[in-house]
């Protein structure tokens, strides 16, 4: 059996929860219930693409293209006052699902984390390297 048969993205039928929400010809937005994220999802790649960096120019074009429309669907649905845009690519950057998948996180401002962004961990004194 290969990762790709594995794969949630490829295989959609394997996580239940997940929804297609939006798609183009190259790229589909994906979202599963959510408490504390709400609005949150993903873009991926239709073919499997391991990570970002495998990505072809065309499905570059496309992830911005649906990422566009997405911003205008989480938009009119939540009414977020910012976004986070994450990839994280291979295991050292946090990837565990191995499907090159964009992070979109709606942001509020009543919420108890507002204004922490990626730098909050990614900066901080305990995520210094012993080298």
């Amino acid at each position: 059996m290969s990762y790709n048969d594995k794969c949630v993205f490829c295989n959609q039928e394997i996580e239940k929860r997940q929804k297609q929400i939006l798609r183009n010809n190259h790229c589909i937005f994906f979202q599963m219930p959510q408490e504390v994220l709400i609005g949150s999802g993903v873009i991926v790649p239709i073919k499997h693409r391991e990570n970002v960096f495998e990505l072809t120019e065309e499905e570059w074009l496309s992830t911005y293209s649906l990422l566009q429309e997405v911003k205008r669907h989480l938009d009119e649905l939540h009414y977020p006052q910012g976004y986070n845009l994450a990839w994280n690519t291979n295991k050292a950057a946090g990837q565990h699902l191995f499907h090159s998948h964009l992070h979109v996180i709606p942001r509020f401002e009543d919420e108890p984390l507002t204004g922490k962004d990626l730098r909050s961990f990614i900066g901080s004194e305990e995520n210094k390297r012993n080298v």
